[in-house]
């Protein structure tokens, strides 16, 4: 496997702090304590037309995510180009950690569903790889 990317392993659901009395809910996250990276970009995407709809459908080289349901549910499939596993989103205090090398595919929204992500560097179009066998020509090689 190509030693700048991870593999399926390295990801998987994170958990924060949850604290709740008959007022609600609040869940907060701490700058090195509840992410395992540096947050540089936070970004969002809601009104998704329909359950339907397919969002992500690429991989990084170096980017670190974590993806989170703030409303409704999505699964994301993550593929390391050998293996591949779905997660299913549905609380907002749950997370999914997303490894360098990774290709994700988000799908399957609830109606008002808001995904967000907070990522470990800013926009760089060259980090991206969008067409999934040139994915597993990367990862393999």
């Amino acid at each position: 496997m190509n030693t700048k990317t991870g593999n399926l392993t390295q990801c998987g659901i994170v958990e924060f702090p949850k604290v709740s009395d008959d007022r609600g809910s609040l869940t907060f996250l701490e700058a090195g304590h509840h992410i395992p990276f540096e947050i540089k970009r936070v970004y969002y995407s809601y009104d998704i037309p329909d359950v339907d709809s397919v969002r992500g459908a690429h991989g990084h080289k170096k980017l670190e995510q974590v993806i989170i349901a703030m409303s409704g549910s999505f699964s994301v499939t993550l593929s390391d180009g050998f293996c591949e596993k779905t997660f299913h989103l549905n609380r907002a205090w749950r997370g999914l950690y997303v490894a360098p090398g990774m290709w994700r595919l988000v799908e399957n929204f609830s109606s008002g569903a808001v995904c967000m992500v907070l990522a470990s560097a800013l926009y760089n179009p060259d980090d991206y790889i969008r067409d999934y066998d040139a994915f597993c020509q990367y990862v393999r090689a």
